[in-house]
């Protein structure tokens, strides 16, 4: 009896026990993952980038190994395998090897002038000061306008007779600076890097919030002047945004066609500014010629690839 007393006891003060949770069938798990509802989620957008850019990078790789052209909607026709060859002949035209060392111009300076004017001012926006929120839509404005509509703003002033030149004055370069072919991928890069300038300002901003302000006042209380509490605190404190940063601004630099193509009439002057996405419009849609284009774009695609792989492992080591 006193142990059964006992018992009872327990058995009040522990409660009746909850029965196991149910596990879900393995075959479930398997299929749709611990979480099917987010599974289900994200479903529509695995979707979207299968058609958008799996579907279509694969289609390219495929036309680069063949030889391949357009034809009529349900015509069939023979496309041989025929290996590397159009990689042999994209890689031997001249057009494409300058727009190869084009874009490599154009990454050398946009990357670093968008990282660095962009972590400066959303350094300084994330401050008070005065009209913080109208400074940031107008940063953020060119990046959401029309890029014809700017283009033309910056064919204003960099033409022949434009303001530039005006201001300038006898120092104005001639030939000018979208007709001169040492100047005219600069122009590009900076119209670039001021385009798409409140974007990344918008990623640092995000960026800032995580970084601790106990940091900022342990450095001013050390003797850490602003100059050096930037370069101590804020730089490291946002060293993951900055990889982003340099990612997407190589990836975007890399796919460069509307800037050129509209600025400098199809990449001038002789082929001074025309980038790798250009010359493979130029190819495959204007002289017939997929096959070579498809490579071309593989070839940058690759590129691409190892140049991010190394800066995220530079940007990310101790």
């Amino acid at each position: 009896m006193p142990n059964a007393t006992v018992t009872s006891q327990v058995q009040d003060h522990t409660g009746p026990t909850r029965p196991p949770p149910k596990r879900r069938p393995r075959r479930l798990t398997t299929i749709f993952g611990r979480h099917p509802l987010g599974m289900a989620l994200a479903a529509p957008y695995a979707v979207f980038l299968a058609v958008v850019f799996a579907y279509p990078l694969g289609l390219a790789v495929w036309i680069s190994f063949h030889d391949y052209f357009f034809t009529a909607p349900g015509m069939k026709v023979a496309r041989p395998f025929v290996g590397l060859e159009n990689y042999r002949t994209a890689l031997a035209d001249p057009a494409v090897r300058r727009s190869f060392l084009n874009v490599i111009e154009f990454l050398v300076i946009n990357v670093p002038l968008t990282v660095i004017l962009a972590l400066v001012l959303a350094t300084a926006l994330n401050s008070a000061i005065r009209a913080r929120t109208f400074l940031r839509v107008a940063y953020y404005i060119p990046y959401v306008s029309a890029s014809v509509a700017v283009v033309a703003v910056w064919l204003f002033l960099f033409s022949n007779g434009g303001m530039i030149n005006q201001l300038l004055g006898p120092l104005a370069p001639d030939p000018s600076w979208l007709v001169n072919s040492h100047l005219a991928m600069p122009v590009i890069a900076v119209f670039v890097t001021w385009k798409q300038l409140g974007f990344f300002i918008l990623l640092y901003l995000a960026a800032l919030q995580n970084v601790s302000r106990e940091l900022y006042e342990a450095a001013s209380v050390d003797g850490a002047g602003k100059l050096r509490s930037f370069i101590s605190v804020t730089v490291p404190g946002v060293r993951s945004a900055t990889t982003l940063v340099v990612i997407l601004a190589t990836i975007t630099g890399a796919n460069l066609f509307t800037e050129p193509y509209l600025l400098t009439n199809g990449g001038g002057p002789n082929g001074a500014s025309a980038s790798p996405v250009l010359v493979m419009y130029q190819r495959g849609i204007e002289q017939g010629s997929p096959d070579v284009a498809s490579a071309i774009g593989v070839i940058l695609v690759l590129g691409v690839l190892v140049v991010s792989v190394v800066n995220r492992r530079l940007l990310e080591r101790d």
